[in-house]
């Protein structure tokens, strides 16, 4: 209907002829007109419904720049909008995680676990300490990196440390004899036997200066480092390749570090092995194969000086200087001397306060593939303790000569001599340990003995170190101990065991 209309309209106004050179007198077919109107209401309809829909695209845009203006995500807004916040959130996520990750990056940690099995013999007769002895020791380590201050690189460092039981270690100490077998052994003074012990042992900052100050960093080959804080006297000082570590190599503490130092106690740390101090050392890598360092450390020390009572009361001063060197054809080898001094220092007597001081060494050589040595001396010059002259060495073998390249065997001698105050004072122990509970062994103690000490305590180990998995090593161990405490009278003592270590 509309499109007669339209035609009749057409017509009209005068279009309802078209005018042709040769058609100029013929009119226009209707149905032709009538196809041309129906196709001009479909436009019309075609461009209403186009306007109806740049409304809505208006109206869309209008709402998706409103819904952008605003971080929150609407259940009403377009969900464009929706998604594309949905997006932003997740990379915001994803950046958040990157950054957590690169703040991550450089921290070292480390975790272990130690179980320790010894049964001695040789013990005097009426003592009931020929029996077996049981011990664990779990550390925790993390090293943190902070962010450097222009060239300086520093860090943070923390050990967590919890363990059980004195092992071996307490019996060895009633029949005065000077090495303790169990150098894994830990519990926190005080602490019931039957109660496992936790403790932070270590908390420590250091800082690595590149020298010269203000150089250019990628050049410099020499550095200042300073430590400040809680921390393991021995992580810094007569370090030694071959026999450093209780957990996996020698068992006895004798060959684990100096025994002056340790065993003797001339560092004097807190009752779990710790103590306050400060260490400068000055690194020179000039030459990368053969570099060399001086470390300068003081400590608080003693039983006031090492548990933060007054900590620098009776301070204990080392100095050591530490060289490696690349012989035997290019193996390597670590070479450290040191001397040291410690003020106020309880005397033998446990009464007597008198400056003691004393120089060590120490040395580890690799003389093959696979074939490890080591050497300690220490020499007490100034001062008095049951002994005052020690010499140990040993080697380490690895188990590549019999195919098993992971295994190990160890073994190491000490020898350390009774000085002459000790000598003149004599020695004591008590055979049933302290029982009547006033923490010494004394003549009031059942079983108590007293002898006449002369030469020197010897101590033999070997050890084989049996690799079930990169993490999980069992070891065999046998001590003998012989002239326990210089007496010359006693029997030797033989400590079997095995250890089993866990690390990750």
């Amino acid at each position: 209907m509309r499109a007669r209309m339209i035609v009749a309209a057409l017509t009209a106004a005068g279009i309802g002829s078209l005018a042709m050179p040769a058609m100029a007198a013929k009119a226009v077919d209707p149905a032709l007109l009538e196809k041309l109107a129906a196709r001009l209401e479909k436009l019309e309809a075609r461009n209403a419904e186009l306007e109806k829909e740049v409304k809505t695209l208006k109206s869309d845009n209008e709402r998706i720049v409103q819904g952008l203006e605003s971080d929150r995500i609407s259940q009403y807004e377009p969900e464009l909008t929706a998604r594309l916040k949905a997006v932003e959130q997740e990379t915001a996520d994803m950046k958040k995680g990157a950054k957590k990750l690169e703040a991550l990056d450089g921290i070292k940690a480390g975790v272990s676990l130690t179980t320790v099995a010894q049964r001695p013999s040789g013990f005097p007769s009426g003592t009931k300490d020929n029996n077996g002895h049981l011990t664990y020791r779990a550390d925790v380590e993390v090293e943190l990196p902070l962010q450097p201050i222009g060239d300086i690189e520093h860090k943070l460092f923390g050990h967590f440390r919890l363990g059980q039981g004195y092992g071996v270690n307490e019996p060895l100490g009633n029949i005065g004899a000077f090495s303790p077998a169990n150098g894994t052994a830990f519990r926190i003074n005080g602490v019931e036997k039957d109660n496992s012990s936790a403790l932070l042992a270590q908390a420590w900052y250091q800082a690595s200066i590149p020298l010269p100050y203000g150089g250019f960093k990628p050049h410099s080959k020499e550095k200042l480092e300073l430590t400040f804080g809680k921390m393991d006297f021995f992580g810094f000082f007569d370090q030694n390749e071959v026999a450093g570590d209780e957990s996996t190599q020698f068992l006895n503490t004798m060959l684990v570090h100096n025994p002056l130092l340790d065993a003797g106690g001339q560092i004097a740390p807190d009752g779990n092995g710790f103590q306050p101090g400060f260490i400068a050392a000055y690194v020179n890598e000039t030459n990368k194969a053969e570099p060399w360092k001086v470390s300068l450390g003081y400590f608080g020390s003693g039983e006031r000086g090492a548990s933060y009572g007054r900590s620098f009361n009776s301070p204990l001063t080392i100095l050591q200087a530490e060289k490696q060197l690349k012989l035997f054809g290019g193996l390597t080898g670590n070479y450290r001397a040191y001397v040291w001094h410690r003020s106020r220092a309880t005397e033998l007597d446990g009464v007597t306060e008198k400056n003691h001081t004393g120089f060590g060494l120490s040395a580890d050589q690799r003389i093959g593939d696979g074939v490890n040595v080591f050497g300690r001396y220490g020499k007490l010059t100034s001062g008095e303790m049951a002994f005052d002259q020690t010499f140990t060495l040993g080697a380490e073998i690895s188990g590549n000569y019999w195919g098993r390249g992971g295994d190990a065997i160890g073994f190491g001698g000490a020898w350390m001599k009774a000085s002459s105050a000790y000598r003149k004072a004599g020695g004591s122990g008590c055979v049933a340990g302290d029982t009547d509970g006033n923490d010494a062994c004394d003549a009031a103690d059942t079983g108590f003995f007293a002898f006449s000490p002369s030469g020197a305590e010897k101590l033999a180990e070997i050890y084989y170190r049996y690799r079930i998995s990169p993490q999980f090593h069992v070891t065999p161990d046998f001590q003998w101990i012989g002239r326990p405490g210089a007496n010359r009278s006693a029997d030797s003592i033989k400590v079997i065991g095995v250890r089993a270590n866990v690390a990750f």
